[in-house]
């Protein structure tokens, strides 16, 4: 038992030796590499590029504008000029409006009488032309169409239409005599059909055409139509022709 324990105890001196020897033998290959590295030159790397900076731009007086219009102690630097614009001058008052006196259309194209004012002359307008201080642009059945001071006025006919029917004192003042004598009725010859032409599809009425409106003879048909002025009579192709 004894050598036993005497051969183990040799055993783990011999162990404890050797484990020395080479921590010892590390310790030494660690200092010879740390002395290896640590004498070694450390090449610097060499420095990024630097790109030139940009000149500066050169000193113009507008660059320190902002000096002079946010100076705190003075206001009359401030270089805003206020200008009083005066309120424009209102509108010009639309004059009175020309009176329409009738139309008539006895086949070659819309006639228009119009007069200044209410009571006046009438005289036949065109487009294109003046009346008054107006300029009439343009007129049909429903309205007519203005113009005044680069404007354009539509006006319905039912406004402008003159309603004033007043006696002329010429016809007030003739004596009863001088009324032309009623001719017999049987020294009027009635003659039926359509007059001359008129136009390209339309003939006037012959003077005491007793015919009815409607009447179709000679391949035209007999128009009677109401007018301001009295009756208006013509005689129309029929189809067209």
């Amino acid at each position: 038992m004894k050598q036993k324990l005497l051969l183990l105890n040799l055993a783990l001196a011999g162990t404890t030796v050797f484990t020395c020897i080479q921590l010892r033998n590390l310790y030494r290959a660690e200092g010879t590499r740390e002395a290896g590295i640590l004498s070694q030159k450390v090449r610097p790397a060499p420095p990024p590029p630097i790109a030139p900076m940009p000149p500066a731009p050169p000193v113009v007086p507008s660059g320190y504008s902002d000096i002079a219009q946010k100076m705190l102690f003075d206001r009359s630097r401030n270089p805003t000029v206020v200008v009083d614009v005066p309120a424009p001058p209102p509108p010009k008052p639309v004059p009175p409006f020309p009176v329409l006196k009738g139309m008539m259309n006895i086949g070659d194209g819309l006639t228009a009488l119009f007069a200044e004012k209410s009571g006046g002359a009438g005289k036949e307008i065109k487009p294109g032309e003046k009346i008054g201080q107006f300029t009439l642009v343009s007129v049909n059945e429903q309205e007519a169409v203005f113009a005044w001071d680069g404007r354009e006025f539509h006006k319905q006919v039912e406004e402008i239409l003159d309603r004033t029917l007043k006696e002329t004192p010429e016809a007030s003042q003739a004596p009863a005599a001088a009324q032309p004598a009623a001719v017999p009725a049987q020294a009027v010859k009635v003659v039926a059909g359509p007059g001359a032409q008129n136009g390209q599809s339309t003939r006037a009425c012959i003077a005491n055409d007793s015919t009815p409106a409607g009447t179709v003879a000679e391949g035209y048909r007999k128009v009677m139509t109401a007018t301001p002025f009295g009756q208006s009579c013509y005689w129309e192709a029929v189809g067209g022709r």
